[in-house]
């Protein structure tokens, strides 16, 4: 009473409404028989009080509470609350789904709804029941996390009235568990769970009254779980089948499915057979016998119904001869005609004698026809589970088990019969243990918050349970009328009368009883006709015999032992995990036959009972499906019928529970969140639990309505109402005071402004004025000062005019004058010209005659001091000619010594060529003989299997080859196409500039022109999208195809070392065998072990030693070619010396003309002489040492072969069994030191070769520069300073050292100190000038192979490290800059443009390499795709928290109560993420991609990509979650956003599109914010909410909360009005955002300034085998 005061709100019943809405219009006072009321359709109501009772009517929860996801949140918890808030939900939010405590409750829309797409499921995947909207997923979720996190197997109970949609509600639970965890292996187990669905329904479903595919039978699907929780299998159990409706359907509904379906595809020529009639297609997942067969079976159920029957007496009836209908029911099923009419009409009696054939009646015959048709149906349709489970059983253990329970509600009909009683007989079993379960978590969550519990009332239906299955229950007396001849009626009279609370007769009837159900209120009356019939479900023993006969699915009529149906009670399938499995009994012959006959109750009886243990044994979680109204009419909601199934289903029942005790529940932390405002400054203390009990005990008086637990204040019903109430006063006084202020401020701000317009006005008109005086002065004396320069310019230019006359005569008369003068001078110059040539010529002509005489003089004297030296020099002539003839022989010596010296070189020539012929053999020796090691080990067993598998393996790959080619020749169709749209864009770009400018750009092209570009821009992303999900694609086949090569390379080594052991054990054996065996005759020197073993030592000492003569003979070669070519390049310089200066000699002999000259050539040809001579006897030397080495070794290989005799005599004195351990272990370290000794000689052979082929490039590169040199001038010695090394930005590296490379540069390199300590992008630099090395060589072989090194091993460091941002963005960086310089340096012109001279003079020579820019490119892609995966991996855990549950302004949004399922608090703790959490990772990763040396416009790209990925996850919670849309959420998202912007401009990224990506957010935000009343609103919203899609827009006004009273809802009318101006809107259906949506990657060229020769490489990184060039 005393809160039922003036203008309070209250529930009253109504016949029709069931419950309205009222408001008093007066206080109410103790002892008021009659409330004054105002109902909301505007009328005035005298509400009379119940004298009896004297109960004051309901009273209504505040708007705010209204609409909330759980019904627990409501202050007051009783009907009409719950009624009004499931009506709302459902009507004007268009929601439904509803938490009621721990139940679901789900209203069937019969409508298509958008909210069970994957990107839902993903959505609610990994969430917290209570965080998102209620929602069948969010069971589901919930289930399956308690599974994992348990380790307890669960249950999802869905139950509800025919047609309340219990069926699709577990199939979207399976489908949510299918695709949430996949399966184990590569079976799909989850899609054939789902493709079992139609299956099932097909032969299960059939059309009633209330629904046009109701499930008439319950089924219980138990879905398998491996340890890692993917799906491995599924078992069905099933549950009372309704086989009546095969031969008899009340009006307006129909048989099975699968009937019609059989009919509808008669038509079609495999069915021809089964002549029926119409056309349609079914498909059923069996082979094409079984399909046929079922087929077969159903032709002939139905052909059965058609069999009639004719009367001869009132006891017997007779077929018609050849009756069509049953022939053909015969031949489908194969059985005899004869039999089976003789046996329709006919039974047999047995007596304990004799035994009688009975003709039957019509009726009779009839019924048997029928009982005959449902028990091959129910056969059937055990078979088809069977097979099903049979499908969905996997051999994998399963871990544990999610079991999903579709079963029948409540059914009441105007006649019950049989099926009805057992129905809500399994449905009283259900809702006890439902009971229990509520009650018993009601006292955990008192026990464990340490609250004083008090026995709690609640409904218990036992008394009803016992009624029907206890000792002499019906149950009982229904099996015992069965087996007696009874009175049915007459014994349950006795048992009803022993319960009549619970059961009672009809007052007109004596053919019916009535169970009352206590949870509904409501009586239920059952017809008994036909009870015994249905329990005893009997068909003639003869008609079964004949059936057995049949040959189609032989299988299907078996007796009980042998088919072991999944739907009998006895065996139901998979055994449960937490039961034993039932043990097998042994029984007597007759007991099969006993339990053959167990009733059909029995029988539903245990099933039942095995059910509630399976449902106990596991965690439970509970769906209520509602049906709204009879009419299926979508989005309709019937008030009577949705109160009775709330009333039968228990949801009132677990509001009764909660209601009994504190039913509303808050944190200490939420209830000062959200009662701040209720408390003052010195309240607040810093122990937020006492600072809550002190200022309760001052706002509610009364103790007993709230109690304190450890973690949670619990509250009684209607005082949250109470506080609510008090917190809306202070705020509404609050908000007047606000108001009050802010008009004064307004006020005063509206004086200050006119005012201060005023005083403008006046300033601005004496401006005015005294501008025009000034005005007015200044042009006075414009105009004076105009008159002034006039006269003044008059004046001046009649001076010009007379001083330009004068000077224009006066220049022509002194032109004149000049111009006489000057030719008077050129006159007297040319005549001076004249003179000067005469004179010369005179002149010379004189001295021209004195020359010519006195060179005739000179000459004529000259001949005869000439003629007497011709004589001294003939007589000269006849001495040399003499000297000649006897220095002939010292000729012919020089030419054949340097016969001598080419010979040699030849010689030098030939031992260098035998030198390398015996390097190949020598190698290829060593390869022979570690081959034939190698073989010796190997058996041939072991080599066939290893051959088997890998050339299995070898197949495997060769289909991923074919895939690969596949997916790059698509790779290439989608560039080719790509080009082709590139091309086609430019072209169409073109035109449409084009078009625009010949149209002066007009407002109608350029809208034109904009869409075209935006389309073909879209054309041209998508493209590169589906291009790059294919390179996704083809790196996850790449990946499948290193893991089959690891898997084959495991294999082969397992194979062989398995081979290994093998060996090595029977080795082992043989070792025993021959120490055990002790028989002399065994061991004997003539035994047959014996000799096998002499035979294989012999073989292996002759093989021996023919190695070990091959290894002298190669060592002696070798040897003396390194002694030869060691003096052979001792010599080579001398040599080449002498023969240059022989040559010398020859040449200049024929010069010589002085006897001191040849004198001097013939000393020199002595010192010559002297050398060579000198040379052989060094050469001589060294072949003798080389005699003395071999004289050495074979000395050494005498010894040897001595030791060897006499430890073989040793061993032929020891016994036989140790004499051949000996032998062979003796053998076995001969062998392993020889093989290391070669080894060491190979390894300084090899030394020795490599410091030779050193040596001679250095001396070929002397040569060269000694034989460049031509030496004119005089010799004399210079020095020449040293210049400094110009190196080629190169890098030099060896073949074999290639790997090397790779494991220090790639595999094993940190990114953090390379990003720290060194140059961006330096491994990118350092593998480019290896590469430019390569191709400077022309060596493609070594280019192809470090680029193919690099790219895989960039990949497998991806691939070990693929989770760490640091590596993806390291080696992402590193790639697109490696792709850079190869675009950079390719001698390209449109690349060339961009660097220096020097840069240009650093391009590639030899090869191209765009085939490898384009692999380089798509690694680069691929990097990027993981890049954008681990960002998301990173981000999305914040992204939740920090964007909407966090209050970053904090008070804005206060905590609204939020029922049993407490939601995550908006208070920041310590685990929780904040925006200053996003924020530093933000500033996280973009350090480390600048660090790494990103290219901008990639950070661009990865930010844009960052920001999408906030955005969209943001508003697809927004979009789930009706707490978050609220006005003062709005507020925060907007203040989120603008501070992401901010990041942004600190970051200079404004212009990377990533603000673009957060406009579907931004106008979510708004929408939550704008004003949502008139049209013009609406017309507003439209405009503005241009980034979202319709149903996006209706979503958030439809769930659009108040959060304060000071907010109203949006109306049903403001959103149809939303929804028809936005009609014509063409946008996506799709409710959420793609938040894995990945925009396409480009990478624009970015050269690079850096000079390639100035590049260090730093000796951390362990390049030391590389040199700069």
């Amino acid at each position: 009473s005393f809160y039922l005061k003036l203008h309070f709100r209250v529930w009253i019943p109504d016949p029709e409404e069931v419950w309205k809405s009222a408001e008093l219009l007066k206080d109410y006072k103790p002892g008021d028989k009659v409330l004054l009321l105002h109902l909301e359709e505007g009328k005035d109501l005298e509400y009379r009080l119940d004298p009896k009772t004297k109960e004051l009517p309901h009273l209504r929860n505040p708007d705010i509470l209204v609409g909330e996801n759980d019904l627990t949140a409501l202050s007051y918890l009783h009907e009409p609350a719950v009624l009004h808030n499931l009506r709302v939900r459902f009507i004007d939010s268009k929601l439904i789904y509803t938490y009621c405590g721990i139940v679901l409750v789900a209203i069937n829309p019969y409508e298509q709804l958008p909210i069970y797409g994957e990107d839902i499921i993903n959505a609610y995947s990994g969430q917290n029941m209570g965080d998102m909207d209620p929602h069948i997923f969010a069971v589901a979720e919930e289930a399956y996390k308690q599974m994992a996190r348990d380790e307890r197997n669960q249950s999802i109970i869905v139950s509800g009235e025919s047609g309340a949609g219990k069926t699709v509600s577990a199939k979207y639970a399976m489908r949510y568990f299918a695709t949430v965890s996949g399966s184990a292996s590569e079976a799909n187990v989850e899609e054939k769970v789902l493709a079992s669905n139609p299956i099932m329904e097909s032969i299960g479903n059939a059309k009633t009254t209330r629904n046009d595919n109701s499930s008439r039978f319950g089924k219980y699907i138990e879905i398998g779980f491996d340890k890692r929780y993917r799906i491995i299998g599924a078992n069905m159990r099933t549950y009372l089948l309704e086989k009546s409706r095969v031969v008899f359907q009340a009006e307006e509904e129909r048989n099975y499915h699968i009937f019609y379906q059989l009919c509808a595809s008669a038509q079609l020529p495999e069915f021809k057979m089964l002549r029926l009639g119409m056309n349609m297609t079914l498909d059923l997942l069996y082979c094409e016998s079984y399909q046929m067969g079922i087929f077969r079976i159903l032709a002939g159920i139905l052909h059965l119904g058609n069999v009639g029957f004719t009367s001869r007496d009132s006891d017997s009836c007779t077929i018609p001869p050849k009756h069509e209908p049953l022939s053909i029911f015969c031949d489908l099923m194969g059985v005899d005609y004869e039999e089976m009419c003789h046996w329709l009409c006919h039974r047999k009696l047995a007596t304990a004698t004799e035994t009688y054939i009975k003709p039957i009646s019509k009726l009779q015959a009839t019924n048997a026809r029928d009982a005959l048709a449902k028990h091959i149906y129910a056969k059937l349709f055990n078979w088809i589970v069977d097979h099903v489970n049979q499908a969905l059983h996997s051999a994998i253990k399963q871990h544990s088990f999610i079991g999903v329970l579709d079963i029948y509600g409540f059914e009441t009909f105007e006649i019950n019969s049989f099926e009805q009683f057992c129905i809500n007989y399994a449905n009283e079993k259900l809702q006890q243990q439902f009971n229990m379960h509520v009650f018993k978590l009601e006292q955990e969550e008192y026990m464990k918050e340490q609250i004083p519990w008090t026995l709690i009332d609640f409904y218990d239906n036992q008394p009803c349970i016992n009624l029907i299955e206890s000792k002499l229950g019906i149950l009982d007396l229904l099996d015992e009328e069965c087996k007696v001849s009874m009175i049915f009626l007459g014994s349950l009279d006795g048992q009803i009368d022993a319960s009549r609370s619970e059961g009672k007769w009809p007052r007109l009837s004596n053919k019916a009883f009535i169970i009352n159900i206590l949870l509904t209120s409501k009586e239920v009356e059952y017809q008994c006709e036909g009870f015994l019939e249905k329990n005893k479900d009997t068909v003639f023993e003869e008609q079964i015999k004949v059936l057995k006969s049949s040959k189609m699915l032989p299988e299907l009529f078996q007796d009980d032992e042998k088919a072991i149906s999944p739907t009998s009670a006895t065996s139901s399938g998979r055994t449960p995990l937490t039961r034993a499995p039932a043990k097998a009994t042994k029984g007597r012959p007759g007991q099969m036959a006993k339990e053959h006959k167990k009733t059909v109750g029995h029988q539903f009886r245990n099933s039942l009972h095995l059910l509630m243990e399976t449902l106990n044994a596991t965690t439970p979680h509970y769906v209520r499906c509602i049906k709204p109204n009879d009419f299926k009419f979508p989005f309709t909601f019937d008030e009577k019928r949705a109160v009775q199934q709330l009333r039968a289903c228990g949801v009132l029942e677990t509001i009764r529970i909660s209601a009994a005790g504190f039913p509303s529940r808050w944190t200490y932390q939420e209830f000062f969140s959200r009662y701040r405002v209720l408390m003052k400054q010195k309240d607040v203390l810093g122990d937020r639990k006492q600072t809550c009990k002190n200022v309760l005990e001052k706002l509610i008086l009364d103790k007993d309505k709230y109690q304190f637990g450890k973690t949670k204040i619990f509250f009684r019903a209607g005082q949250v109402a109470y506080l609510e109430k008090l917190r809306a006063d202070k705020l509404r006084a609050a908000c007047i005071r606000i108001q009050k202020t802010i008009r004064g401020w307004l006020l005063r701000k509206k004086y200050l402004r006119m005012r201060k317009a005023a005083i403008t006005v006046q300033r601005y008109v004496r401006g005015y004025q005294a501008r025009c005086y000034a005005k007015f002065l200044r042009r006075t004396k414009a105009a004076i000062i105009i008159q002034k320069y006039w006269r003044m310019y008059v004046v001046r230019r009649r001076y010009k005019i007379k001083r330009a006359a004068t000077i224009v005569l006066q220049s022509y008369l002194r032109g004149y004058l000049a111009r006489n003068r000057y030719r008077k001078i050129l006159r007297e110059h040319k005549a001076v010209i004249i003179q000067k040539w005469v004179r010369g010529w005179l002149a010379r002509i004189h001295y021209k005659r004195s020359i010519h005489a006195i060179i005739y003089l000179q000459c004529c004297f000259r001949r005869m001091m000439a003629k007497r030296e011709l004589k001294k020099l003939k007589i000269e002539a006849r001495s040399v000619e003499r000297y000649k003839k006897l220095h002939i022989g010292m000729e012919n010596k020089i030419m054949q010594l340097q016969r001598k010296v080419d010979e040699q070189n030849k010689d030098y020539k030939c031992l260098m060529e035998k030198l390398t012929s015996l390097e190949g053999t020598y190698n290829s020796e060593t390869e022979k003989l570690r081959s034939d090691l190698e073989r010796l080990q190997l058996s041939e067993e072991e080599a066939k299997v290893a051959t088997g598998r890998v050339l299995s393996l070898q197949e495997e790959i060769a289909k991923l080859r074919k895939d690969l080619e596949q997916t790059r020749s698509e790779k290439k169709t989608i560039e080719e196409r790509a080009d082709r749209y590139k091309q086609e864009t430019e072209q169409i770009l073109w035109s449409c500039l084009w078009h625009a400018y010949s149209f002066f750009l007009s407002e109608t092209m350029e809208k034109k022109l904009i869409e075209e570009t935006k389309q073909l821009e879209l054309d041209l992303n998508d493209e590169r999208l589906r291009y790059q999900n294919l390179l996704n694609e083809f790196s996850r086949l790449e990946e499948r195809y290193d893991d089959l090569k690891e898997e084959m390379t495991l294999m082969v080594r397992q194979e062989l070392e398995s081979e290994n052991k093998k060996l090595k054990n029977e080795l082992n054996e043989l070792r025993k065998a021959l120490s055990e065996k002790s028989a002399p005759e065994v061991t004997a020197p003539g035994a047959p072990a014996y000799r096998v073993l002499m035979e294989q030592l012999t073989s292996v000492s002759e093989e021996l030693d023919v190695r070990k003569e091959e290894v002298l003979i190669l060592r002696s070669q070798l040897v003396s070619q390194k002694e030869l070519s060691l003096n052979v390049e001792m010599c080579h310089f001398p040599l080449q010396n002498t023969m240059t200066d022989s040559t010398i000699l020859l040449e200049d002999v024929q010069k010589m003309k002085d006897k001191g000259e040849i004198a001097q050539a013939y000393i020199g040809l002595k010192e010559t002489n002297r050398l060579l001579e000198s040379q052989l006897q060094s050469q001589k030397r060294s072949h003798e040492n080389e005699a003395e080495a071999l004289r050495g070794e074979i000395q050494s290989l005498k010894e040897e072969n001595n030791r060897q005799q006499q430890l073989l005599a040793q061993n032929l004195q020891l016994p036989p069994e140790a004499r051949i351990e000996a032998s062979l272990q003796h053998e076995i370290t001969r062998l392993t030191n020889e093989n290391l000794d070669l080894m060491e000689q190979l390894e300084k052979q090899d030394k020795t070769v490599r410091k030779l082929k050193k040596q001679l490039k250095v001396f070929a590169k002397k040569i060269g520069e000694l034989e460049g040199q031509i030496i004119d001038e005089p010799i004399r010695p210079v020095n020449i300073p040293r210049k400094e090394k110009d190196f080629q930005g190169m890098l030099e590296y060896k073949k074999e050292d290639e790997q090397k490379l790779v494991k220090n540069l790639i595999l094993e390199l940190k990114p953090r100190g390379v990003a720290v300590n060194l140059i961006p992008g330096l491994p990118a630099y350092i593998l480019f000038m290896c590469v430019r090395h390569a191709d400077y060589l022309n060596d493609d072989q070594k280019v192809r192979s470090l680029l193919t090194s690099t790219i895989n091993s960039i990949k497998k460091v991806l691939k070990k490290r693929g989770d760490d941002f640091e590596t993806v963005s390291f080696w992402l960086s590193n790639t697109c800059r490696f792709l850079h310089c190869l675009k950079q340096y390719s001698g390209e012109e449109g690349f060339m443009k961009h660097n220096t001279s020097r840069q240009n003079e650093h391009c590639l020579t030899n090869f191209d390499l765009a085939e490898y820019r384009q692999v380089l490119s798509d690694l680069a892609i691929q990097i990027y795709q993981q890049l954008v995966r681990v960002l998301e991996n990173i981000l999305q855990p914040m992204i939740v928290s920090g964007m909407l549950e966090h209050e970053t302004i904090q008070g804005v949004s206060g905590v609204k109560p939020t029922g049993l399922r407490k939601r995550t608090s908006s208070i920041a703790d310590e685990g929780t993420y904040t925006l200053d959490s996003i924020l530093r990772q933000l500033n996280s990763f973009h350090s480390v991609m600048c660090q790494h040396g990103m290219d901008p416009e990639l950070i661009k790209q990865v930010v844009k990509q960052m920001f999408y990925i906030v955005g969209a996850i943001t508003l697809n919670n927004l979009l789930l979650r009706k707490d978050m849309c609220s006005w003062s959420k709005g507020m925060q998202i907007r203040y989120n956003v603008s501070q992401l912007e901010e990041w942004l401009r600190d970051k200079n990224l404004m212009n990377s599109g990533a603000k673009e990506t957060l406009e579907p957010l931004i106008q979510a935000a708004q929408l939550l914010q704008v004003k949502k009343k008139t049209d013009d609103d609406a017309e507003a919203i439209c405009s503005m909410c241009n980034a979202l899609t319709t149903a996006q827009i209706v979503k958030v006004l439809n769930l659009y909360t108040p959060v304060n009273e000071f907010e109203e809802r949006v109306s049903v009318s403001f959103i149809r009005t939303i929804q028809m101006r936005l009609r014509d809107r063409k946008d996506s259906p799709q409710l959420l955002m793609d938040a894995k949506h990945i925009f396409p990657v480009t990478f624009p060229f970015n050269p690079s300034s850096l000079a390639l020769e100035t590049i260090q490489i730093p000796a951390s990184l362990g390049l030391g085998f590389i040199s700069r060039v």
